[in-house]
């Protein structure tokens, strides 16, 4: 497969998982807006804060309203993290392989696009929450239709790796939204909160039921140990990190458990570590400690794929050639 083809598939895939959970990062918060009474910047700052664009929000919108975030997470074309510019970037890498994806995939792309294109264009905020289920669902279509339409091969796995390192990594700051703003220290981990609002945060991971079979009742230590090391669960940080490991291994063909390049590597040993941490170590290093050393982790993963598999060289020279040669 062409390095500029795998790009692309990776990026149009993960590009879509971000503006689902963008969307369920966004909702999850108007969850939590129903049972925490605190004040309106306290409520939304965290919003910003645990994406890392604090710096750009604040510069553009100033204080942190429900409608600045609104604007700033779902519609700001200048914002590269916000919704719209993940559909717009998703839909480009699916346009640049229109041969290799289904056609009915690229279909529901361009016209998911469009439309939130043409709602942003209204600059209207009415419909905010209507748009978010949409996100959700639309980006759920275009994975069934992976799912079931496209073979097993070389460009599936690079869809499913990217879009399970951006689901593992959104799934933390999910996660981190909720500690951020009830338990912001790890002495604090151990105090009761309400259920209501950790079924909140369990809905909007699409993760209530599952959790519900597998745990019983819900308990902050019990979510947290769910969303991050539950091997079957597929939301979990662990799980994700598993199956985009066995992807990384289809492509390269090398052995599991064995590493030829320094994604294998940095992957596996990241992956490993889950296999083995505990989440009372977890909480013990502080939850958002543990996920911002996560995030930091997967972006040196990221960074080893790009320069394994996407990255350009330079053709070697005529001295090397010579030099070969002798």
């Amino acid at each position: 497969m062409l390095s500029r083809v795998a790009d692309s598939v990776y990026w149009m895939s993960a590009y879509l998982e971000r503006a689902e959970n963008v969307a369920r990062f966004i909702d999850t918060n108007l969850n939590l807006l129903l049972d925490v009474g605190e004040s309106v910047e306290e409520q939304w700052q965290p919003l910003i804060n645990t994406t890392g664009d604090y710096d750009a929000f604040a510069h553009k919108y100033g204080a942190a309203t429900r409608e600045s975030v609104f604007q700033f997470l779902i519609f700001d074309r200048e914002n590269p993290n916000s919704i719209l510019s993940c559909l717009r970037a998703a839909r480009e890498n699916a346009r640049m392989i229109r041969e290799i994806i289904p056609s009915v995939m690229w279909e529901e792309a361009n016209r998911f696009y469009l439309l939130v294109r043409n709602q942003a264009r209204q600059n209207s905020l009415d419909d905010a929450c209507r748009i978010l289920e949409r996100v959700k669902r639309s980006v759920q279509v275009i994975v069934g239709i992976s799912e079931s339409a496209m073979s097993r091969g070389e460009a599936w796995h690079f869809a499913r790796m990217g879009r399970l390192l951006e689901r593992a990594d959104k799934t933390s700051r999910i996660l981190d939204v909720k500690y951020f703003l009830l338990l912001p220290t790890a002495a604090e981990v151990s105090t009761p909160v309400d259920v209501i609002q950790w079924s909140s945060l369990l809905k909007s991971a699409s993760a209530l039921e599952m959790y519900r079979k597998a745990r019983g009742r819900i308990t902050p230590l019990a979510v947290a140990d769910f969303l991050i090391l539950d091997r079957d669960f597929p939301r979990s940080m662990h799980f994700c990190l598993i199956e985009a490991e066995a992807s990384l291994h289809a492509i390269t063909g090398s052995a599991s458990g064995t590493f030829q390049n320094d994604a294998e590597q940095q992957l596996g040993r990241l992956r490993s570590e889950f296999d083995f941490v505990h989440v009372h170590d977890i909480i013990q290093e502080g939850l958002h400690e543990f996920v911002d050393r996560f995030q930091q982790r997967l972006n040196l993963v990221g960074q080893a794929i790009t320069d394994t598999f996407f990255a350009v060289r330079p053709m070697p020279g005529p001295a090397y050639q010579e030099a070969a040669q002798q």
